[in-house]
């Protein structure tokens, strides 16, 4: 998603020397955005891989992010300077994750994905990121019918093949987009802005927003409204509240502290309660955070008990109005 973001910047001439130096330098602004994109991949990993056993949808992850450089501005300069001997990249893998186990890293070229060549999924020059979508598309098939997937990838001019297996996370995937300050969930992603406040905050502050967005996929909230009726703002708030409540619960079982949650609603919502706090379509960010301390007793008490959070069995549900 980030490749959208990134219209106007240009490429310098670069003198490094060594065998491994490239021709030109990145990008200004394409090392933060990077970051950025790894740290929302990196948090979103452990949130989904530490509640897959208590989410009904669960998908195989690696931990393995990709780009497609034809999706950026000036992308014949941007491949040459990532050093890439194709359209397609490793663009970041999370540390600790298969794809960095089984020998991944950032800027090596993938030629093959499940035996097909990289070469044989089509650009669309309207449509840019749909090949990377393909590609996605292929390894998720390869992971979910025999739980792995081979990509042939190379570095430099030595290609190689490396077999990454997947291991269960809820279905959800994380990017960062131009979105501005917004975060959002779609039933199947978690999207946050690239200007989101958030990216300023300690890791568990962002994992808080994160949980909160991914909440809204785990409960199927998307799904619901598509189903009755679209969004009405009875039903807004109380799925927003559900989302708060859930927060302290998928914090607790992906080892951070599940007091993060109320910390981040603590730290957000004075300064952004001239916005949607002050809708109707949330509660108030003082009442939010009563919300979620009053659920957190219940996390930190079931996790001491038995090591976990189990939010399937233990969390309760809203009650959400029945379709006119």
């Amino acid at each position: 998603m980030i490749r959208i973001i990134l219209a106007g910047l240009t490429l310098v001439a670069s003198s490094l020397a060594g065998p491994a130096a490239v021709a030109m330098e990145l990008p200004v602004g394409f090392s933060a955005l990077r970051a950025k994109d790894e740290r929302v991949q990196r948090i979103g990993f452990a949130l989904a891989t530490g509640n897959a056993r208590f989410c009904e949808r669960t998908t195989p992850a690696t931990g393995l992010l990709l780009h497609d450089v034809a999706t950026y501005p000036d992308g014949d300069e941007l491949r040459d300077a990532l050093g890439l001997m194709g359209d397609i990249g490793v663009q970041g893998v999370v540390p600790g994750s298969p794809a960095e186990k089984a020998g991944l890293r950032p800027d090596q070229s993938v030629l093959m994905v499940a035996q097909s060549p990289v070469s044989s999924f089509a650009l669309d020059r309207k449509k840019r990121w749909k090949r990377l979508e393909d590609v996605r598309k292929a390894i998720d098939a390869s992971l979910s019918t025999s739980g792995d997937v081979v990509l042939s990838t190379a570095r430099d001019t030595d290609a190689v093949e490396i077999r990454i297996s997947g291991v269960q996370a809820c279905r959800s995937r994380f990017e960062v987009g131009p979105l501005g300050k917004r975060a959002v969930a779609d039933g199947e992603r978690v999207v946050i802005g690239n200007k989101f406040p958030g990216h300023a905050y300690p890791d568990e502050l962002m994992a808080a927003v994160m949980a909160h967005e991914l909440a809204h996929n785990v409960l199927r909230h998307r799904a619901w409204f598509d189903a009755n009726g679209g969004r009405k703002r009875k039903a807004v708030r109380i799925t927003e509240r559900e989302a708060d409540r859930l927060m302290p619960w998928l914090l607790a079982n992906s080892g951070y502290d599940p007091r993060a949650a109320v910390r981040f609603m603590q730290e957000w919502g004075p300064d952004h309660s001239g916005g949607i706090f002050r809708k109707r379509t949330h509660d108030g960010w003082d009442e939010r955070v009563e919300f979620i301390e009053a659920e957190t007793v219940l996390v930190e008490r079931l996790f001491a008990a038995t090591g976990q959070a189990d939010w399937r069995t233990h969390f309760k549900r809203e009650t959400l109005p029945a379709p006119k």
